[in-house]
């Protein structure tokens, strides 16, 4: 196998990276008061989901009990966490592993 030389980063690459250094997400929780509709349309405003991948995360939300939805910066994530509660739904900031 050849060794890949002057190997430029992808934008991908860099943001897969900066995520995964980060250390925290945005974990959000089943309740029995949210439509599956409200929290499509949250995660696509607040989290830049697009709609099939709102979709996914609110069925895992509702089968698993839990799903997390965003990983970044903690500074990133504050707000967005923020609005997600302020909508009602049921979120928290935590320490991704």
């Amino acid at each position: 196998m050849q060794k890949l030389q002057n190997h430029t980063k992808t934008e991908d690459e860099v943001l897969t990276e900066t995520i995964n250094a980060s250390g925290y997400a945005i974990l959000l929780y089943n309740d029995d008061v949210n439509t599956f509709d409200w929290v499509i349309y949250c995660l696509t405003k607040y989290c830049d989901h697009s709609i099939e991948q709102a979709e996914q995360c609110a069925w895992l939300v509702h089968t698993k009990g839990k799903c997390i939805v965003k990983k970044g910066m903690k500074e990133e994530l504050e707000p967005i966490c923020n609005a997600l509660c302020e909508s009602g739904l049921s979120a928290v900031l935590t320490q991704s592993s």
